[in-house]
């Protein structure tokens, strides 16, 4: 995996959850709002200090973990 240089954490912002430098925009926000059907288009304007790398950025970070985290799952 790239070097990632848009994530940060500090216990101070966010309770340390993995942030897009340093504001206080969690990668999940990103995901769930990516995951609700946004686009990235309109994630941009409805947060205009927010740039298309760091989509781009907390959408691999969210998959990096997705893939290191394995969970078992319910049988159907």
């Amino acid at each position: 995996m790239k070097t990632l240089t848009r994530i940060t954490f500090d216990p101070s912002v966010m309770g340390g959850k993995p942030c897009l430098r340093g504001l206080r925009v969690t990668v999940g926000m990103i995901v769930g709002l990516m995951a609700t059907d946004h686009s990235r288009a309109e994630i941009l304007r409805l947060y205009p200090y927010l740039e298309e790398g760091d989509i781009a950025e907390a959408l691999s970070y969210a998959a990096w973990r997705a893939d290191e985290i394995e969970a078992p799952l319910e049988a159907a």
